[in-house]
């Protein structure tokens, strides 16, 4: 039973008060089990896999726009009848993690060398016992309709064993193998560490040109530049250009190291700009990427001059010992004093990558690894987006995506470290190797590779390990291939496409779903990516500038519903988003105006009840359901293409815009001469439809209000809006247009005028009828504050207003109050703009070529404009000369 309309409206605070309900609300969906799925459901499946969060983070703000983007996505498909799996979970983090604890390790004066490995390991999962579930309070915070029940971590063992899985089949198939490769080395954490993980930055350094081979000029000798002087230690050769002459002769030679029993090998390679610098090059194989391949192309020596800890080591030099930065000194003036230094530039500006988790330079060095053959799964991975399997939104990332893909070099999947999945590989003590897979045992005596895998690879099986892979599960049946991945672009090619490698690599395997019937074998059908989180002055937030904000922050101050409708209402395809607190502030007003207008409507009556027939309803009511149902269509559509922003600018403007600032006080004056007719179910039925559009962004808000005007159980699992067959009434429609126009007109002239907002002023209109507003005459006088002249009416100032059937004269008797020096700005003003316009299409239907160029319907549509605007200039000027 419905309660009474007054009841209904006390059951609401005076104001709305967001952290007072928001915790019990959330609590109160997760207790009813609206975001526990059921995979042996026949509803159809709608599913997403949760980013992993890392377990030693807290929420920022590119999390909270992920989180906001797939919680609307599945509210609305839960909505609309879909079975919904919203998995969540987190990552193990391996070098954040390892560095959490080892910090804490060093401020009580011990190490993890102390422990031990399995005693560290130990240490680290009592860490995350007891730190874990930070960001799991700020989701719920935040509103994240997340699955609790499937939680995962990719240390679980259902995670590991799908780890083990995969990595023992790769590496059946030949696609894991062990060498010695380039790779990012961190000298603090002394591991290898992934592209990702290195953040790029100017640097002021030096630039030290110095001179190989004779101090004679006319003896065999070259002079190359280098911002690492120090890595001249590892150099085996200097590189030149094959078809640069100055060198010619030299190629094939040797020059001797100033410092070690080594020979420098002079190579030509086109790798060589000729043009850049001396044209000549050392080369560091050890040490380098590029020199790396130079190293490989030409089969030089590549002996490591530096040790794990960045010291330098083996050179049987002087320096051996030193740090690599006193070692770039003491090398430089060792040079100068051999009289080899030709120039030095300092300070030279230049890009050094360093580590994200312990901030110093890092090295490229040689090192043994373990490392992923990509060739065959990269392509995999591209042909399922050339295929169609998996779409890219937006598509003008797709050649991105291709570029990397179809280029991709092996993946170092191994990382020195203790805490992550060990590589599954032990060894024996003549130095076999074996993979033991996880159902396998190792051989007895026999030790597992000391290192752990890259926290990438265990993160790339997410989207099937956390469904249970590669057992056969119900989960797997029902959800997989995930429906969406919702992602910026920034980590298109480090995690995107790791997961689309192996989604493709286990796909024909009949484990993973009953034969495919849903479809590829992908790990999701759409991919989804937005852009980066911007502050108001469009700058990239950053800890270093200082301008990130605490999504928390924002929660407190404003309410979930102002920072999720925030960040929406900003998110495109692909495009960045600059936010601010004023945005955050306009979304709190937003949901102060949804929640006052929702009060307003119940204190006035407005009931749940079936529609009459649109022959029965006013022109603003046809009018405001015509307009629902095309806002309606646009979200549906926006939705559907990941335009977020889109779909809030439509829901905004129609809800403030339209319905708060026009169509509530229509119905006011509805109401007042027909409590009993149709606004008050007109009123209800907009504000259902436009509480459950809005609820997938704005969860808390909408909840509140929606179950106090139906006294349904919850929006949550409300039917989304349907098409309601209600088409815009083009003449109702012109008619509320019209009506618009000639109230904001008079409201003007009275704002102009300095009349008070609620001064009524008497008033006659002339022209209504033949501008059809017959019947809006009595909104026109309640908007317009104006009320019926008396006997003896005597107007004093009129209004003229063009509309789109005739011109209707409001004259007023303002009883002296009129400003006629007001009146003339706001007149000349109009003018002004008239003439603007008379110009600009005179001009247009003066020019020749215009003419023979443009459609007819195009200039069908400049003269009339020209000819309105000549009769607006006419009436204005007439106006005029009438005040003077």
């Amino acid at each position: 039973m419905t309660p009474s309309p007054d009841n209904r409206a006390d059951a609401l605070p005076k104001s709305w008060d967001p952290g007072s309900v928001e915790a019990d609300l959330y609590q109160g969906w997760v207790d009813a089990g609206y975001f526990t799925a059921d995979p042996t459901s026949d509803k159809p499946p709608y599913s997403i896999v949760l980013p992993p969060p890392n377990v030693t983070g807290n929420l920022h703000m590119g999390h909270a726009l992920d989180h906001t983007l797939m919680d609307a996505l599945t509210r609305r498909k839960r909505m609309q009848g879909y079975e919904v799996l919203w998995l969540p979970g987190m990552d193990h983090a391996g070098i954040a993690t390892q560095s959490v604890v080892e910090k804490q390790l060093a401020a009580d004066g011990t190490s993890k060398e102390d422990l031990g490995r399995e005693q560290f390991v130990e240490r680290v999962w009592d860490w995350k016992r007891e730190s874990g579930g930070t960001i799991g309070s700020q989701m719920r915070a935040i509103g994240d309709g997340v699955d609790w029940s499937r939680d995962r971590f990719t240390m679980d063992d259902g995670l590991s064993r799908a780890v083990r899985t995969i990595f023992k089949r790769l590496y059946d198939a030949g696609l894991i193998y062990q060498a010695e490769r380039l790779v990012n080395w961190s000298p603090v954490l002394q591991t290898a560490i992934s592209d990702l993980e290195v953040k790029y930055s100017d640097v002021e350094g030096e630039l030290v040109s110095f001179r190989y081979g004779s101090m004679n000029d006319d003896e065999p000798h070259l002079v190359v530049a280098t911002t690492r002087v120090e890595t001249m230690l590892g150099d085996t050769a200097i590189a030149v250009h094959p078809d640069d002459d100055r060198y010619r002769a030299l190629v094939g030679r040797t020059l001797p190291h100033p410092f070690m029993d080594r020979e420098i090998l002079i190579v030509a390679d086109t790798h060589v700009d000729p043009e850049f610098g001396t044209g000549a090059v050392k080369v560091t194989p050890a040490h380098d990427p590029n020199d790396f391949e130079i190293g490989m192309r030409h089969k030089l020596a590549m002996p490591t001059m530096m040790d794990a800890k960045g010291r330098i080591a083996d050179t049987g030099t002087e320096f051996d010992g030193m740090d690599r930065f006193e070692a770039r000194v003491k090398v430089r003036e060792a040079l100068a004093a051999q009289g080899r230094i030709v120039a030095e530039k300092r300070p030279y500006l230049h890009s050094v990558g360093h580590s994200e988790r312990s901030g110093e330079p890092i090295e490229p060095r040689l090192s043994l690894q373990w490392w992923v053959k990509v060739e065959t799964l990269a392509k995999a991975a591209g042909d399922a987006v050339r295929n169609g399997d998996t779409v890219i939104h937006p598509a003008s990332l797709e050649p991105r995506w291709f570029a990397w893909v179809d280029d991709m070099h092996d993946w170092c999947i191994s990382r020195q470290l203790w805490w992550g999945h060990r590589i599954p590989i032990w060894h024996g003590p003549d130095g076999q190797q074996v993979c033991v897979g996880p159902d396998e045992t190792p051989p007895q005596g026999w030790e597992q590779d000391p290192d752990v895998l890259d926290t990438w690879f265990s993160s790339a099986l997410w989207p099937f390990s956390t469904m249970g892979w590669p057992d056969r599960t119900p989960e797997l049946e029902k959800f997989y291939p995930t429906s969406v991945l919702v992602t910026g672009y920034d980590i298109l090619f480090f995690w995107v496409a790791r997961m689309m490698m192996f989604g493709t690599f286990v796909g024909d395997d009949d484990a993973i779903t009953s034969g495919g019937a849903r479809g590829p074998q992908v790990p999701f059908e759409n991919v989804f990516l937005h852009g980066l989180i911007r502050d108001e002055f469009g700058r990239k937030m950053s800890k270093s500038k200082g301008n990130g904000i605490d999504p928390l922050d924002w929660v407190a101050t404003f309410g979930t519903d102002a920072l999720r409708f925030t960040l929406a209402r900003g998110a495109s395809p692909g495009g960045d988003l600059s936010i601010g607190e004023d945005h955050a502030r306009a979304s709190r007003n937003f949901a102060t105006k949804l929640f006052n207008a929702t009060r307003f409507a119940l204190m006035n009556g407005a009931s749940p009840a079936p529609l009459p027939p649109v022959e029965d309803l006013t022109d603003a009511d046809r009018w405001i359901l015509g307009r629902l149902e095309e806002v309606r269509a646009e979200v549906d559509s926006s939705f559907d293409g990941y335009e977020f922003s889109r779909a809030c600018e439509s829901l905004y403007h129609f809800a403030w815009d339209e319905f708060c600032d026009w169509y509530l006080e229509l119905a006011k004056v509805q109401l007042a001469g027909e409590p009993d007719g149709p606004t008050n179910a007109v009123l209800a039925a907009v504000l259902d439809a436009l509480l459950k559009l809005l609820h997938p962004v704005m969860p808390f808000v909408t909840e509140t209000l929606w179950k106090t005007l139906t006294g349904g159980e919850s929006v949550v699992i409300a039917q989304w809006p349907a098409a309601s067959g209600i088409a815009l009434d083009p003449v109702a429609a012109q008619r509320i247009a019209d009506m618009q126009r000639l109230i904001t007109e008079v409201r003007r002239f009275r704002s102009d005028q300095g009349l008070n907002d609620r001064q009524r002023v008497p008033a006659r209109l002339v022209g209504v009828t033949e501008a059809d507003l017959d019947t809006q005459v009595a909104a026109v006088a309640a908007l317009a504050w104006l009320t019926d002249p008396a006997d003896g009416f005597n107007p004093s100032a009129s209004v003229e207003v063009r509309l789109s059937r005739a011109t209707v004269v409001v004259e007023l008797d303002t009883s002296g109050t009129v400003d006629v020096a007001a009146e003339r700005r706001r007149l000349e003003k109009d003018l002004a703009a008239a003439q603007k316009d008379l110009a600009q299409t005179t001009g247009k239907l003066g020019n020749a070529e215009f003419l023979a160029k443009a459609p007819d319907a195009v200039v069908e549509k400049i003269r009339a404009r020209q000819q309105v605007a000549q009769e607006e200039v006419e009436r204005i000027t007439g106006r005029l000369a009438a005040l003077s």
